[in-house]
């Protein structure tokens, strides 16, 4: 099933569709996951396929925080950037689990969710541009990714709609992509299959504790009592007064802008996501072409701006002529949950608490990690090896946080 994009063009993607509007609480779960985006969704299936009750409560709608707003790209080769090594081999890891996570998705759901093995062409334009793009390409090598170096000529050859102004590239083969969009309906389907209650406009405004545990949460005027709560509520998760102060999470909403373009036959489209110094562009398997995204530290503010969409549209005509005559299907905007070193937190906060937050630019890329070690950790105690590096603990300031009590 291909989901509609928004008909105007200044709109939004949608969210999933066939969500009830209204669901009932029980009184107890096993598991009650603190967000519905795609690392909520993705917890919650797992844990459900591991024989755990689970209830997600969704402040909002379904996806409509980070996860309808991104680009779905899986690519730690055409991502890594200096001081990104750590973070290096739990994306490498997590890109290994995605073959196996998709087809149990597909499989669960019944329907694709347009995983393309295509590669990332990373492009250059003029002199300056390539010598940044050779000290990229040096990082990859030295940290052992595949990557091969293209001159100008062998970049047009492999998307021939490129500019002849772009002097190099990149090429990664196995970065890779999804639909957003049709991962977040999928995630749906399968956790609805797995008998996992999804509850949106359902926000959760405080924990309850007992003897030093956390022993469910507080929604609306009711309560849902939980043998573990999941906090994966991404850029929100750092906002006060869920958390005590001593276990408060340095996560905050990095806002980015991005925009649909509708390809045909005469505009042409591309093979690759191509990644370039001021924007990343994918093409989907519906037609649409996603441009993005900005960068912007502004708190949540909402909205999209003639600034953002003109350096979107502009840094893709500067390589891709053929923008000039798609038709601007949509434009939007979401919040990254960015952490303080750009990677995601996994880890217990205290007894039955566990939070899954601060992917980043990286959610999609990190979910089959994320929901395994998430799984592992609830129903075992215990992160595996790949992701204990990214525990609260590597926060800590030379006084050492107090565990609540």
């Amino acid at each position: 099933m291909v989901l509609p994009r928004p008909p105007s063009p200044i709109g939004r993607r949608r969210a999933p569709d066939g969500l009830d509007a209204a669901v009932a609480l029980p009184e107890r779960v096993d598991v009650a996951v603190v967000g519905g985006g795609l690392i909520g969704l993705a917890c919650a299936w797992r844990l459900a396929q591991a024989g755990r009750s689970v209830a997600v409560l969704e402040r909002d709608t379904v996806g409509s925080g980070a996860s309808l707003a991104a680009t779905g790209m899986l690519a730690p080769a055409a991502e890594h950037e200096p001081g990104s090594d750590p973070l290096l081999p739990l994306a490498l890891d997590s890109l290994r689990r995605w073959p196996d996570f998709r087809d149990a998705l597909e499989a669960a759901s019944g329907q694709s969710i347009d995983y393309r093995p295509d590669g990332t062409l990373v492009l250059a334009v003029g002199r300056d541009e390539v010598e940044r793009l050779r000290f990229r390409y040096a990082l990859q090598r030295r940290s052992g990714l595949d990557a091969a170096w293209l001159d100008g000529a062998e970049v047009r050859r492999r998307e021939p709609g490129l500019r002849p102004s772009v002097a190099a590239g990149v090429h990664c083969p196995l970065d890779h992509q999804v639909d957003p969009r049709l991962v977040m309906a999928a995630l749906s389907r399968a956790c609805r299959a797995a008998g996992v209650i999804l509850a949106e406009n359902a926000p959760v405004t405080g924990l309850d504790w007992t003897g030093g545990r956390v022993t469910g949460v507080r929604v609306g005027d009711g309560a849902l009592r939980a043998g573990t709560v999941v906090l994966a509520s991404g850029a929100w998760s750092g906002e006060g007064g869920l958390l005590p102060e001593a276990l408060s999470l340095p996560v905050r909403p990095l806002k980015g802008q991005s925009l649909a373009l509708r390809t045909t036959r005469h505009t042409g489209t591309l093979a690759h996501m191509v990644w370039t110094e001021q924007v990343h562009m994918a093409p989907k398997g519906d037609g649409g072409l996603i441009v993005g995204a900005t960068v912007e530290d502004c708190g949540f503010r909402p909205g999209v701006t003639a600034g953002g969409l003109y350096a979107l549209l502009e840094g893709a005509r500067r390589v891709l002529p053929g923008v000039e005559e798609m038709e601007v299907e949509a434009v939007w905007s979401g919040y990254r949950p960015t952490s303080d070193d750009d990677a995601p937190i996994l880890d217990a906060l205290a007894p039955g608490l566990v939070a899954a937050v601060g992917h980043h630019r990286n959610g999609y890329l990190l979910a089959p990690v994320t929901a395994d070690a998430v799984a592992d950790l609830v129903t075992t105690g215990a992160l595996p090896d790949v992701a204990r590096p990214f525990t609260l603990a590597r926060f800590a300031s030379p006084e050492p946080r107090r565990a609540f009590a």
